[in-house]
């Protein structure tokens, strides 16, 4: 009779699988090791308890653990052991995480979607109109130790059923996928909305992404929108305040909120000596939901120009900030200074100019610059003695310099800014009667005039780049002391949008494009390069009754095609920005 022999190698070192695992409450999953195949020579047991319990999780005699109803504060422990030999065991980490929660915000499109994991995760959310999603959020940090981790989701369509899922990217790699959510936004009051069409007239395909929207005038009540490419309003923004009040302008920050600029308008200072009560006049940063998250105030500035030892008392924000990369504001205020007998203007003279201040992360000044120290108050093309009428502020990456754009001078200067070190000198002057020679155009009539919006167009900000901007071309110039008329421009006046090759060693101003599409908005407006090379540029406010406002996509072609075209009824379109989507790094 032969011996009798174990068909089982023999196991000197436990092993479990898998090492961890997350999943939701409720949920289970099963466990395997290689000490037996038997489950009578094995014991499975959570956080020391033997089958685990109700409060970490059960396990049976087959591995199969199920995570209990309630999210644990941490991760738990599941070891399998020998029954023969009880040091012969392994462990794995199991973290649970409890569904998280969708709750409605005071903004009827936007929800917050709240989570707790008991560990550090990435947490982003995804949502659409069907559980195939199709959207998603920008990916945060939730701290863990079971914290509430709240995301605000935005992006939707006004009295609409959506579906939303967390995603967590958890510390041991994994991913976890919350269960499904719906939440349905609320309607939007018609009569606070301009109408809004949207055409691609050519059957070219846009640039993908939002609209993002800075209104002015009749019907812009919010003044912030954001639409999707078929023109459905996908969020809002109401700052408040009173008539005089102007939002001017709405960006998108790295951390997801929004900078906005709220004020009376920037002539203000020259017609009204007091503003009804409820004005704001501030810079906020504010979230998706509305809140504002933080704000500086005109009277809190000159408080704190005056404790820094700066000799300036400012009037109004106004038109626009930039956002550096360090993460200071660049601010654009006015102020009024009087002039006696100067050459036309007899007697007093109140003129208003521009000034810049720099404003580090706790919205402290630490730098200023002003047009009354570096520009010559002689020098008025335009709308005098509202004198410069700044309304963009560009930083140059490459250089650390500023871009300031002023409308009533027809120029786009170059400020020594050098990072807040420079000491403010005028660099050059782009325009009309500046320091360039106008390239690929006729001067002076393919300059720009009464400017507003321009943007760098290359990854390069300094030496040879390129610059694009909207003329909107009220004081234009014609050769020789032509009129409009005379030198054939249909319809008189005109704007175009423009993109300049700069090469500031030569000197140049090349015209790489420019599309002249027969309008004319007297204000406002803006251009810019899109990612797959289009131009984009806004129409703020066309000469209709009421007014309204068309921005544009087209080939960077000559002639350029029409690509993609939004027309907004009833109010003027400050501002009009292709992004990605709501969320920084996040493209729709």
């Amino acid at each position: 009779m032969s011996g009798c022999s174990s068909s089982q190698p023999v196991v000197t070192e436990a092993t479990i699988s898998p090492t961890s695992f997350d999943l939701l409450t409720g949920q289970t999953t099963q466990f395997s090791t290689n000490i037996s195949t038997r489950p009578s020579a094995i014991t499975w047991s959570v956080n020391g308890v033997a089958g685990g319990n109700s409060t970490v999780g059960t396990i049976d005699a087959n591995g199969n653990y199920t995570a209990p109803s309630l999210q644990p504060s941490a991760p738990v422990t599941v070891t399998v052991a020998s029954v023969r030999t009880p040091s012969l065991n392994a462990t794995a980490t199991v973290t649970v995480v409890a569904p998280g929660q969708v709750a409605a915000t005071t903004n009827p499109q936007v929800a917050q979607y709240t989570i707790a994991p008991p560990v550090a995760a990435n947490v982003s959310v995804q949502f659409g109109t069907d559980t195939t999603y199709g959207l998603t959020t920008s990916v945060q940090m939730a701290a863990g130790s079971a914290a509430p981790f709240g995301v605000y989701v935005a992006g939707m369509k006004a009295n609409t059923l959506y579906h939303m899922r967390a995603v967590l990217q958890m510390p041991d790699g994994s991913q976890l996928v919350d269960m499904d959510h719906t939440f349905t936004t609320k309607s939007l009051a018609a009569n606070q909305l301009p109408q809004i069409t949207v055409s691609t007239p050519n059957g070219i395909t846009p640039q993908p992404g939002i609209e993002l929207l800075s209104l002015i005038g009749a019907g812009a009540v919010p003044a912030g929108l954001a639409t999707d490419l078929q023109g459905n309003v996908i969020w809002s923004y109401a700052p408040g305040g009173t008539g005089v009040d102007l939002l001017q302008p709405i960006k998108l920050l790295p951390n997801g909120h929004f900078v906005i600029v709220v004020a009376p308008n920037s002539a203000d200072p020259l017609t009204m000596t007091t503003y009804p009560a409820g004005t704001i006049n501030a810079v906020r940063e504010i979230d998706l939901a509305g809140n504002v998250i933080r704000e500086i105030t005109i009277d809190t500035l000159n408080s704190r120009l005056a404790t820094a030892g700066f000799n300036y008392t400012a009037d109004v924000f106004h038109h626009d900030v930039a956002i550096l990369p360090n993460g200071h504001w660049i601010v654009l205020v006015n102020s009024t200074q009087q002039f006696t007998d100067l050459p036309g203007y007899p007697g007093t003279t109140t003129v208003l100019g521009d000034a810049l201040v720099d404003l580090d992360t706790n919205l402290n000044p630490v730098w200023m610059w002003n047009t009354f120290d570096h520009l010559d108050v002689n020098r008025h093309p335009f709308s005098f003695p509202d004198w410069t009428h700044a309304n963009a502020i560009l930083y140059s990456t490459t250089d650390g310099n500023l871009l300031l754009s002023m409308r009533h001078q027809n120029w786009i200067i170059k400020i020594d800014y050098n990072n807040g070190q420079g000491a403010g000198d005028i660099l050059w002057h782009l325009g009309e009667g500046g320091d360039f020679a106008l390239q690929g155009g006729t001067d002076p009539v393919d300059w720009f005039y009464a400017e507003h919006g321009p943007s760098f167009t290359t990854s390069n900000t300094a030496g040879t780049f390129g610059l694009a901007v909207f003329d909107n071309g009220d004081d234009r110039i014609y050769p020789n002391g032509e009129t409009c008329q005379q030198y054939g421009a249909s319809p008189c006046p005109y704007s175009t949008a423009e993109v300049y090759s700069i090469d500031e060693s030569a000197m140049a101003a090349t015209i790489a494009f420019q599309d002249k599409p027969t309008l004319y908005s007297s204000f406002g407006g803006n251009a810019e390069a899109l990612s797959n090379g289009d131009i984009e540029f806004d129409f703020c406010s066309l000469p209709t009754t009421p007014a309204s406002a068309m921005v544009n996509e087209v080939t960077n072609a000559t002639p350029a095609e029409t690509v993609w075209q939004m027309t907004i009824s009833n109010t003027s379109a400050y501002r009009a920005f292709r992004m990605p989507s709501l969320y920084p790094g996040v493209q729709w």
